[in-house]
């Protein structure tokens, strides 16, 4: 299943590939592309596992941009 994903308060393109670059690391990502200027990630995991990835990489996402909203 792929996905996107509409962030909320991303604050840099640093911040951003941060993101993708732990994300990517998750068991089961198939793939990932975090866009800071579109405010957006594009997520791709397995349809069984999907839902699992997605609420660690809110986490993930969370923790390295406190103020974010993952709104999936």
């Amino acid at each position: 299943m792929k996905k996107t994903i509409k962030l909320q308060n991303l604050d840099c393109g640093n911040c951003a590939a941060k993101i993708e670059n732990a994300i990517v690391k998750l068991e089961g990502v198939i793939g990932v592309k975090v866009n800071f200027m579109g405010q957006k990630m594009i997520l791709e995991a397995p349809d069984d596992r999907f839902n699992e990835i997605l609420e660690e990489a809110k986490k993930i996402a969370k923790k390295i941009e406190p103020d974010i909203e993952v709104m999936a």
